[in-house]
């Protein structure tokens, strides 16, 4: 019960990060905005290296895929920002979500795992769910929505490379490699794009941008270590609540009946997939 509570107040900071990551758009150039994110996410970092030991954490047997893999997350986190900026915070939030199906597709194609028909199925209903909240064709869709489409498959990217990393480094690790080299790769922009935030307004908002996304992560690992990965992974989906709920409250969007009805398409199919992942692992252990 603590990993859960844990981990929904992780991703309950993280949404308050996308919030505030979309307020800073309008004063601050992107590649900033989204270096002052990862800024939190490598500080949150530091203070997990305090506490359990900068050359245990930092010692890799595949070093040059944990890099790769930061590089993937600097990708998936700009173009997030680049997208959220255009488009309701929620509605982002949602079509993000379909990342679980696409790391399913990437493990049949490229990791050769097995998936039955079932889950084809979810995949395919989670693919409608996206279609149904962007709804290309019909006057309501954004060109910005392809920048968050773009990090949902980075991230997809991300987790395949993670399955890669499994069985050679521990968790907290990755997650080190991961904060460190992109934030490292993202301050290379910030000679090119950086604008000093104006008033203690915006840079109130830039502080409480990193402080969110730093706790995020360190709640998270935190969860991780204590609770199940199969019993976490359907709190994530809180993050669509608390996004549409800040988008609301901050932004003034509430999202439509379609929306609405696509995003409980996502969700069944994700909690679904995360339902026959569970028993494929358990299958697979016992």
């Amino acid at each position: 019960m603590k990993g859960i509570t844990l981990i929904a107040m992780g991703f309950f900071a993280f949404a308050a990060c996308d919030m505030q990551a979309k307020l800073l758009t309008a004063e601050l150039p992107t590649f900033e905005v989204v270096w002052f994110r990862q800024l939190g996410l490598f500080m949150g970092v530091i203070v997990l290296l305090a506490l359990r030991g900068p050359t245990t954490v930092l010692s890799s047997r595949r070093p040059g895929l944990q890099i790769a893999r930061g590089l993937t997350a600097a990708a998936s986190a700009s173009f997030f920002i680049f997208g959220v900026q255009y488009v309701p915070l929620a509605d982002a939030t949602a079509v993000s979500f379909i990342a679980p199906f696409v790391v399913t597709v990437l493990g049949a194609l490229v990791l050769r795992e097995p998936v039955g028909a079932r889950r084809w199925g979810a995949v395919a209903l989670g693919f409608l769910g996206m279609l149904i909240v962007i709804r290309p064709g019909l006057g309501v869709f954004h060109p910005g929505m392809l920048f968050v489409v773009c990090a949902a498959f980075c991230f997809a990217t991300r987790q395949i490379m993670s399955r890669w990393l499994s069985g050679a480094d521990p968790v907290l690790t990755t997650v080190a490699y991961t904060s460190i080299t992109s934030s490292l790769v993202l301050s290379l922009s910030l000679p090119f794009v950086w604008e000093t935030p104006e008033g203690w307004r915006v840079w109130g908002i830039c502080a409480g941008l990193t402080l969110c996304a730093g706790v995020g992560e360190v709640l998270i690992i935190r969860a991780l270590d204590i609770g199940q990965a199969v019993v976490l992974a359907p709190v994530q989906y809180s993050l669509i609540l608390w996004s549409t709920f800040y988008g609301f409250v901050v932004f003034g969007d509430l999202p439509d009946h379609w929306t609405f009805l696509g995003c409980g398409i996502i969700i069944a199919s994700g909690l679904y997939t995360v339902h026959r992942e569970r028993l494929r692992k358990a299958k697979a252990t016992s």
